[in-house]
């Protein structure tokens, strides 16, 4: 069974989103950070599916699709080429990006559990789940989430959302440590 791997940034104080749930702290912290970049590039060969929320699912559809140069060309390209499967009870089509040039997004509704355990049992590599901190603390309730990827980043925020909602004992064991070129710090972690 492919494993969901929830990765996802937070400030040094814990918090996933600042004011306004605002996550312009991620790429002030990780601007021209190589060690992070070449770390992703990696990453993203591990998986062959992204699950979104339905606002992740706007913003990245917003943004990645529409990178056609530069120094995040290369892991747009991976971004663009995955499955994508957004968990939203609005949506009614999901498209990537202007044009036909990747598939549009699955859209899953009902039964979030249910839904999210049979993309798990579906043929592929594993799957990513960016930002979607709605999503991942629901998933995380549902104990589906299967590695936690935390990139801690050197910045404290006044107030903002916390990543871990609803504190609740889990077991967790550490499977990698990294720390990059800007400060910030990777610890993964498993849930078996």
């Amino acid at each position: 069974m492919r494993r969901i791997i929830l990765q996802d940034f937070v400030s040094a104080n814990g918090l996933a989103a600042g004011p306004n749930d605002s996550v312009d702290f991620i790429p002030a912290a990780l601007q021209g950070d190589r060690s992070f970049g070449d770390r992703q590039m990696a990453f993203i060969d591990s998986v062959d599916t992204m699950l979104l929320g339905r606002a992740t699912y706007e913003m990245f559809a917003g943004h990645w699709p529409n990178v056609t140069s530069g120094d995040d060309k290369p892991f747009a390209d991976k971004v663009n080429a995955l499955q994508k499967v957004v968990v939203s009870a609005s949506l009614q089509h999901a498209p990537w990006g202007n044009g036909k040039k990747w598939d549009d997004a699955r859209i899953v509704k009902g039964d979030l559990a249910k839904a999210v355990a049979a993309v798990k049992r579906e043929p592929g590599k594993d799957i990513v789940l960016w930002g979607s901190l709605t999503l991942g603390q629901a998933l995380m309730a549902n104990n589906l989430i299967d590695e936690y990827q935390l990139i801690v980043l050197p910045v404290f925020l006044p107030n903002g959302r916390p990543l871990f909602a609803e504190p609740r004992a889990l077991g967790l064991r550490l499977v990698d440590t990294r720390s990059f070129d800007r400060g910030g710090v990777l610890l993964a972690y498993t849930t078996g």
